[in-house]
């Protein structure tokens, strides 16, 4: 299923861009063109092809919700800390498991090695 929704998706984002790209320019967004009005100019009535658009803005933003569902269902119960095996103490903290000791290993059992000078 998460297959077909994120196959829909790419091909609504493709199409998505494609009729943004051929839409008209309204002008003066690159400070180009003509046509002053600004605020007070009179919008145009909406032609097909923004409807079409924003049919399709809407769809990508249902099929990106429903990608964003079935990831989290689909990892619902697991973590990467569960993963790497760590288990948790007493108290509930995670601890990772070092071994014995973080020092390093000695020659005898009670004193840690340290360089020696030659």
């Amino acid at each position: 299923m998460e297959n077909v929704v994120l196959i829909i998706h790419l091909i609504l984002a493709l199409s998505l861009i494609g009729t943004v790209l051929l839409q008209r320019s309204e002008g003066g967004g690159l400070g180009m063109g003509g046509g002053g009005g600004g605020a007070t100019g009179s919008r145009p009535a909406a032609t097909a092809m923004s409807k079409f658009t924003w049919a399709l803005a809407a769809a990508f933003i249902c099929t990106s919700i429903a990608l964003t569902l079935i990831a989290a269902s689909n990892t619902a119960g697991s973590s990467v800390v569960d993963q790497l095996g760590i288990e948790s103490g007493d108290d509930g903290v995670l601890v990772p498991d070092f071994g014995d000791s973080l020092l390093p290993p000695s020659l005898d059992s009670d004193d840690p090695l340290v360089p020696a000078s030659e």
